[in-house]
């Protein structure tokens, strides 16, 4: 993502937090000069989160920060939390690389690091003014007697000012006096708080150790005293009290009085409470999170299985009809599988996006609860949603797991539902699926195949072999296709039937077709500084994944500046079914393509949806027929005339709308002849050469004035 993007949104960012901030404290301060302190801190926040794991010390530190910048009230924290979950999402989310789930997981981390760093350091401030009020007192209760007036009378200044609450006490644990401070802690009248017992004062009751401990400090044995205590307020709420005590002795040793501290706690904790509760919750549904659903299955003893529930069609429904009905059907999914799953001993979660799972712990009977509750929440989901005045029908997909079957191990209970679930997908869908060791086997190495793609990408796993592209009538090679295998450590080469198709399920087609246009369009550049005479043409794939992608035109060109290669020595090739449909996106990025000088080519044509009429509409340079074209053309076999004119007319009408033509899997020299008959332009195929690395292609190119032989 371009540099000044970031440091755009981030600057936008920045003024937000300002002007919420600029809000939340009295007396006011300018938003200019908060957005001069937030600055440095908005940067390390965003260093936190792209770091991984999140870097919880960073964050931690914004928040001491704030304190120290005297943003100290519960407000300025509230929004600034707020702000971080919606805002910072907003503003920085999409740039900063993190997919979906990782960016709300980082963001709900971010909000407990940063608050926890404000309360640490408010709760520093806190204990630092508590300490300064007890050594003021200590030091006027000890102070000589030309000195005590003036101690007497510093002392009664902290007293007064103070924002913590101070109580004196005397040596039989009764209130003498208490400041203003305290008073409104307590939300009394300084004198209903005189000859209170201060154990009555700051506690509704406290334990009997507690109690003990407070016995031994008045009996002299010890000489502080220290609890957090709850008390209930005159308007009913609770709250959370942080109490020293601390006995001032006179010369002969004994208790004159006591000095008592107390910092109100209550809101540090309500807010340590919030984001325990939010941290373990989804903020849309109400439900347990993953986090909450993932510590559930660790610790539940008696499990008999889990339903992993996932919507479908979802992300186009929610695509088509906006976000704002998309999180209103997800509540009202909600609650018809909190209906569906209304007992004992079942309990659900959202994982995200429109992933749910319901975790069924066994109640001591024969019955199967796992398939009983799949059922019940397909059952709940057959009736359409109403959402205002509009019906909506919602399916799912749902994988069953039994913890018997699958093991007892949180990760293989998750692997095993997520199978069965894909399954129930692969199947037609709006449908449940029970988990099968034997068939999970195999899911689970195309899962771990699928997973592997990233890893495999930064260690230099894949290379790329060419096969070459003749002309016709006389085959001099003009060209190679690159084709991409995986040297997998443990399962050895790998072709590109073994992951392509996992990569596009995944989304990993992007990083990996980015990867094979860079490497392909290196080489090609090779063989233009050795070969500078001779127009080799280098032909990459494309998927339509990546077509769709608003990055697409920008990583061609950037492969080809980055190796310095004519436009014209590069092909793409697209299958019909990337271009078929709506092809607005499409035309456009191909126009622009075509446009600087990048051949277009449509692979396998006659296998998808496509026709050449459609087909004459795109900036499109060459059609490659199908295998499937040269298939009954034998050496010595009979001919069929209905398939010769079809690809006789196929052929045809492809020149006349000002089309290449070249023929795939050519493997015969009697394929060759009809090709030549049919007037195709080129071929590919065994016969002209397998795939093979970039050293063989390279002695093939230094020798393509040689006629291939296709006898």
């Amino acid at each position: 993502m371009p540099r000044q993007s970031l440091a755009a949104e981030t600057r936008r960012f920045t003024r937000r937090w300002a002007v919420a901030l600029a809000e939340a404290v009295s007396p006011a301060r300018q938003a200019d000069d908060i957005e001069r302190v937030l600055e440095p801190l908005v940067e390390d926040l965003v260093l936190a989160v792209r770091s991984d794991p999140l870097t919880r010390d960073a964050a931690r530190d914004v928040g001491m920060a704030l304190v120290e910048a005297n943003f100290r009230n519960a407000r300025s924290l509230n929004r600034t939390i707020t702000l971080l979950g919606t805002g910072f999402v907003e503003e920085l989310g999409e740039l900063l690389g993190l997919d979906d789930e990782q960016l709300v997981a980082s963001v709900a981390a971010l909000q407990g690091a940063v608050a926890e760093g404000f309360s640490l350091a408010l709760r520093s401030r806190m204990l630092r003014e508590r300490h300064t009020t007890q050594a003021a007192a200590l030091a006027a209760a000890r102070a000589s007697e030309s000195r005590r007036r003036t101690s007497e009378a510093r002392f009664r200044a902290v007293f007064a000012e103070a924002s913590v609450g101070i109580a004196i006490v005397d040596p039989h644990g009764s209130v003498i006096e208490v400041n203003a401070a305290l008073a409104e802690i307590l939300d009394r009248e300084d004198d209903a708080c005189t000859g209170l017992p201060i154990a009555d004062l700051i506690a509704d009751d406290l334990p009997s150790k507690v109690r003990a401990d407070l016995a031994r400090l008045l009996a002299g044995e010890t000489a502080r005293f220290r609890t957090e205590c709850a008390r209930t307020g005159a308007d009913g709420t609770l709250l959370r009290l942080d109490v020293t005590l601390s006995a001032v002795t006179g010369g002969d040793g004994e208790i004159d009085f006591l000095i008592g501290v107390v910092v109100d706690l209550s809101e540090c904790r309500a807010l340590e409470a919030r984001l325990w509760h939010e941290a373990r919750h989804d903020e849309l549904t109400g439900l347990p999170n993953r986090k909450q659903f993932l510590e559930r299955l660790t610790e539940t003893e008696q499990l008999a299985g889990l339903c992993y529930v996932d919507l479908d069609g979802f992300k186009s429904f929610n695509d088509g009809l906006g976000h704002d009905t998309g999180d209103r059907l997800l509540i009202a999914v909600t609650k018809r599988l909190r209906d569906a799953a209304d007992a004992e001993g079942v309990s659900i979660a959202r994982l995200g996006g429109d992933e749910f799972v319901l975790l069924i712990e066994e109640d001591g009977t024969e019955a199967d609860r796992v398939t009983h509750y799949a059922e019940r929440t397909l059952d709940a989901l057959a009736v359409p949603i109403s959402i205002g005045t509009d019906e909506y029908s919602v399916t799912a997909s749902i994988g069953v797991v039994h913890t018997a079957i699958a093991g007892a191990s949180p990760a293989e209970l998750m692997r095993a539902a997520d199978i069965s679930l894909q399954r129930a997908k692969a199947l037609g869908r709006a449908r449940w699926e029970r988990y099968d060791p034997d068939r999970g086997a195999e899911e689970a190495t195309k899962h771990e195949l699928a997973t592997a793609i990233p890893l495999a990408l930064s260690r230099d796993e894949f290379v790329l072999d060419y096969q070459p592209m003749v002309t016709l009538p006389d085959p001099v090679v003009s060209g190679f296709e690159a084709l991409v295998r995986w040297r997998h450590p443990q399962l050895g080469l790998l072709g590109p039937d073994r992951f392509i198709p996992l990569a596009e399920q995944t989304g990993h087609i992007v990083a990996l077709g980015r990867w094979v246009l860079e490497q392909a369009c290196a080489q090609a550049r090779r063989w233009y500084d050795e070969f500078r005479d001779v127009p080799v043409v280098v032909s990459v794939n494309v998927a339509a994944t990546q077509l769709r992608e608003a990055s697409f035109v920008a990583d061609v060109l950037s492969a080809l500046h980055a190796a310095g290669l004519p436009a014209g020595r590069l092909q793409l090739e697209l299958t019909e079914s990337a271009v078929a449909g709506d092809t607005s996106c499409a035309l456009a990025a191909l126009s622009e393509l075509a446009a600087a000088g990048v051949n277009l080519a449509i692979d396998d044509f006659g296998t998808g949806y496509s026709n050449l009429a459609h087909l004459g509409r795109l900036p499109v340079h060459t059609l490659k027929i199908d295998r499937s074209f040269l298939s009954p053309i034998r050496p010595g076999g009979p001919t069929d005339p209905a398939h010769d004119k079809i690809v006789a007319a196929t052929i045809s009408l492809a020149h006349s709308l000002g089309l290449d033509v070249a023929a795939e899997g050519v493997e015969t020299p009697a394929q060759v002849e009809a090709l030549r008959v049919l007037h195709c332009d080129s071929a590919q195929g065994f016969l002209f050469g397998a795939p093979a690395s970039a050293d063989d292609a390279t002695t093939l190119i230094a020798h393509r004035n040689a006629t291939v032989d296709s006898a």
